[in-house]
């Protein structure tokens, strides 16, 4: 086996990455920004090069922040019907507000997350 075969299968912690793409932080060096708009994974980090073009979350993120964002916010509702009673409309609306920004703030996080952990398990998208 050569060397460049041995250095190119090199260990890649998961959890490390995985911090890093929480961060929208490019998983290998932890510096160069991981997505360059809302959603859209650059083709390579700005600062070590890694490539990243490869990488594809597809629906994965979308479920993450759904199974999140719908626990939390079930989880919610109940404590603030039980011990506030509030009026419906104003109780709808509320929790709906939170469900749109905590999720358009969670989406791209755990897009972060799936991108890092194929790249640190060398997966290169599904």
């Amino acid at each position: 086996m050569s060397d460049v075969h041995s250095m190119d299968q090199g260990v890649r912690p998961w959890k490390p990455a995985v911090a890093k793409g929480l961060r929208l932080r490019c998983p290998n060096c932890g510096d160069g920004a991981l997505l360059h708009s809302y959603l859209k994974v650059n083709d390579c980090c700005s600062e070590c090069g890694e490539e990243l073009f490869h990488q594809r979350a597809d629906d994965g993120p979308a479920y993450l922040t759904i199974l999140i964002v719908g626990h939390v916010l079930g989880i919610a509702m109940h404590i603030l019907y039980t011990q506030f009673e509030p009026e419906p409309l104003v109780f709808a609306l509320s929790l709906s507000v939170i469900a749109v920004i905590s999720s358009l703030l969670l989406l791209p996080r755990m897009k972060g997350l799936m991108v890092a952990y194929q790249w640190a398990n060398r997966m290169h998208g599904f």
